[in-house]
């Protein structure tokens, strides 16, 4: 069973997303058959509820610091099915004002989200927008009305890069908002790699070749790389459970040398 009573039109359920496989990961219910044996094949590899759980408390420390760093206003690129801390919960813990835009291009995730959202302030925002066109997102209405470029902006891509091919560019692609972000504005990046475990990483990769978006692990050098122009923060880019931590123990949780992640301030 799921939640996802009526199929949103331009969607094929047979064919995996690899947003409804994250939700599944997370124990969601907005998923198809097609996703949930999808998503098993990939569990089956190893722990991929704990990755992706560490991959959600990352994104609350590193937009919690940002925010913490004055910043109000956010653009989460390739935002995915609603869950738990999303940014806008956790960035107004802190500033109650904090205006953000969610992004992503399937029409699950922003039929989801906007009913999330239902009944918030304006200063949330849901856009429908491909992350490989970003003049797409930064020209948007909603991206104008919320966002004021001329301050600083935290913009996030958190899980994301990764479904990008190279030919894609994800390098491209952050440094298109990078010339949008003015000084002092925050760069957030989570991204899969398969540094510790390469044969896995092939068989993770054969799955993803037959569901709506591929999965390309990156080196930490290709991953650094997508800070060009921005002062990497300490401890740089590193494993997930190692970025600032709440907790010792959180550094023992499995799963964490699936992720490089990194927040980075533009100079």
């Amino acid at each position: 069973m799921n939640n996802l009573s009526r199929v949103p039109r331009g969607i094929n359920p047979h064919i995996p997303n690899a947003a409804r496989m994250y939700d599944y990961y997370l124990g969601g219910k907005d998923n198809f058959a097609a996703d949930r044996e999808a998503a098993e094949k990939i569990m089956a590899l190893g722990p991929s509820r704990e990755i992706c759980l560490a991959n959600r408390r990352f994104l609350g420390r590193a937009v919690r610091h940002v925010a913490r760093q004055g910043i109000r206003q956010f653009v989460d690129v390739g935002t995915g099915l609603p869950n738990q801390n999303n940014v806008h919960e956790v960035a107004r813990r802190i500033h109650p004002d904090a205006r953000v835009v969610y992004v992503d291009y399937d029409p699950v995730v922003i039929v989801h989200a906007r009913a999330l959202l239902a009944g918030t302030d304006d200063a949330i925002m849901v856009v429908q927008a491909d992350v490989r066109e970003p003049a797409s997102i930064l020209d948007a209405t909603e991206t104008k009305r919320l966002i004021d470029f001329s301050e600083p902006v935290g913009v996030v891509f958190l899980g994301v890069l990764h479904c990008l091919t190279d030919a894609d560019d994800p390098w491209g692609v952050v440094a298109a908002f990078r010339e949008r972000m003015a000084p002092e504005s925050a760069l957030v990046i989570s991204h899969l790699t398969d540094d510790a475990h390469p044969e896995i990483g092939v068989a993770a990769r054969e799955v993803y070749e037959k569901a709506d978006a591929p999965l390309v692990h990156r080196s930490r050098e290709a991953v650094t790389r997508m800070f060009d122009g921005f002062d990497v923060l300490e401890p740089g880019v590193t494993h997930v459970a190692e970025w600032r931590p709440d907790e010792p123990w959180e550094t023992e949780l499995a799963g964490s040398e699936w992720w490089y992640v990194g927040v980075g301030r533009k100079t």
